[in-house]
């Protein structure tokens, strides 16, 4: 082995035209990059959704609907789930501050019980909202729904 056979490994070396380097290499001139314009000038960058003056396609397209800022989006729980829960943790008190502590729900969740599921204890829950059938099915076990 000497100097003479050194080669760089495979894939190591990128083949492709060396641009701007002259008439005789087919990319100078221009370097491929066409006459003026902002696509040939040094520093280019397009904007993303830019159409090149044309009308873009978000701007064109009808505008529907309305979006509520006020909007308060609860977290449901329905009654099979907290029955899990009971059962899980031992409780027979489900409140948001447990709910918090567990992981269950974010610090600035806001919570509705619905009434999905079977109850098999009687609970003691304390929530943001709950559904008329939830609050049924929770007092016919021997349960109660606070709703702070």
């Amino acid at each position: 082995m000497d100097l003479s056979t050194l080669q760089p490994a495979e894939g190591s070396v990128k083949k492709g035209f060396r641009i701007g380097r002259g008439q005789g290499s087919g990319k100078g001139g221009t370097s491929a990059r066409g006459h003026k314009g902002a696509k040939s000038r040094s520093g280019y960058k397009s904007k993303r959704n830019h159409e090149g003056g044309q009308m873009p396609l978000q701007m064109r397209l009808p505008k529907r609907g309305f979006t509520n800022p006020n909007r308060k989006a609860y977290i449901p729980l329905n009654l099979d789930y907290l029955q899990d829960l009971s059962v899980k943790y031992g409780v027979t008190e489900i409140s948001i501050e447990f709910l918090k502590e567990n992981g269950i729900i974010k610090k600035t969740d806001l919570v509705k019980v619905l009434s999905n599921g079977e109850l098999n204890s009687a609970l003691k829950i304390t929530a943001n909202g709950a559904s008329a059938s939830a609050i049924k099915a929770v007092e016919a076990k021997g349960g109660s729904i606070t709703i702070a």
